[in-house]
């Protein structure tokens, strides 16, 4: 009787994406020096946009699971994808944003972003989304 209940139980787990979902290969399609045409055409609108140090795209999403339908939503990845623009409005670098021993991580660069205003803003978008990175 406990087999078949926890059986149960593990078969009801479900698992939430909420915001942008990054189609396989996206980032690939979008070199440094593409127009912010091209990046829109591919990853379509953000879900927020900057103009701290220039213009820049934030795509952002997360992922939760649920074990049980009566257990809370725990959230196990929050991503945010980010475009920076130059001036002419050409793509000057990507970042993939994500949280890596409580810190806010680059995946792409592999690298935690320098303090300053893209670190505040960042830590702002990850507060919002209901993380707080300190």
């Amino acid at each position: 009787m406990v087999l078949s209940a926890s059986l149960l139980l593990g078969a009801c787990e479900q698992i939430y994406q909420r915001g942008y979902v990054l189609p396989e290969g996206a980032l690939e399609q979008i070199p440094v020096g593409s127009s912010q045409e091209q990046v829109l055409v591919v990853l379509g609108t953000p879900s927020t946009v900057a103009t701290v140090s220039g213009e820049a795209f934030y795509y952002i999403s997360q992922r939760g699971e649920k074990p049980v339908a009566f257990m809370p939503q725990k959230v196990v990845d929050q991503r945010v994808i980010a475009v920076y623009f130059d001036k002419s409005r050409r793509v000057e670098r990507l970042a993939d944003y994500g949280m890596r021993d409580g810190k806010v991580f680059d995946f792409v660069s592999r690298t935690t972003p320098a303090g300053g205003k893209e670190l505040s803003y960042l830590t702002y978008l990850f507060k919002i989304i209901g993380l707080d990175p300190k």
